[in-house]
């Protein structure tokens, strides 16, 4: 094979092979009488892994290292383990397919595209102007695409919340609460309404069993407002209490 045709079969330019050549990471291969070089199967295969290990995110020097491990391994135990990762990014694929076929059958939004399970409680929410309300429906999109998002059943058991024409009224008592302090005292009652409104069936599913106070939640209570923030802080802390009161 010669640069281009060793390049197109591994999915790399001409050029990433000359640097690799640069750096010492690509041995030179032999020379035909003409002056081309003449590369081997042995050659593909190193250049094929030189690229599987870049994607994944390892620097070059990195590389080299790996490299340097896997020295004198037999070709057919190398070839064995790009099959199998090829495998797994087969694997990948179909799932990756799978999940956007889903997402194409459920309504399409200007926040899309959402799960299904997302956009079905989405689309049965009453209509309201409320900034609470928007700011939980931004945060529910945000988890749901990021892949951080409860799942089709805790979307599915947050419907009867979700319509609950009652919740509309409790946005608009934590809508009052934006411009407040932290020691309001309008918060310890509105914190306790809404976790009642919360069914227990939502505890159920949630998943690792408890609102947890993970890295991103924090991220999303420190999009709150300080009174908003210890409204939504106390509730996710009854919310928790009721888990454990269940699971003990």
């Amino acid at each position: 094979m010669r640069i281009g045709e060793i390049a197109a079969l591994v999915g790399v330019t001409s050029r990433a092979v000359r640097h690799y050549h640069h750096i010492g990471l690509l041995p030179e291969p032999a020379r035909r009488a003409n002056g081309y070089r003449a590369y081997t199967v042995r050659d593909a295969v190193l250049l094929a892994r030189i690229r599987r290990l870049t994607e994944i995110g390892l620097s070059l020097d990195e590389v080299r290292d790996v490299l340097a491990d896997d020295a004198g391994r037999e070709l057919v135990e190398v070839l064995g383990e790009l099959d199998a990762d090829l495998a797994r990014q087969e694997r990948e694929i179909r799932e990756r397919r799978r999940v956007l076929a889903a997402l194409l059958e459920a309504p399409l939004t200007s926040e899309g595209p959402l799960s299904p399970g997302l956009a079905a409680l989405l689309e049965g929410a009453p209509a309201t102007g409320s900034p609470a309300a928007a700011k939980d429906r931004e945060h529910l999109v945000l988890l749901d695409a990021a892949g951080g998002g409860a799942g089709a059943e805790v979307y599915a058991a947050l419907r009867p919340l979700a319509e609950d024409p009652g919740v509309l009224e409790l946005y608009g008592r934590l809508d009052e609460l934006a411009g407040a302090g932290a020691d309001d005292p309008r918060i310890a009652p509105l914190a306790a309404g809404l976790a009642d409104a919360v069914p227990d069936d939502v505890l159920a599913v949630i998943p690792q069993g408890e609102p947890a106070a993970t890295g991103v939640g924090r991220a999303l209570l420190d999009d709150y407002p300080p009174a908003q923030r210890e409204v939504v802080r106390r509730v996710m802390e009854t919310l928790a209490e009721r888990v454990r009161g269940r699971t003990s």
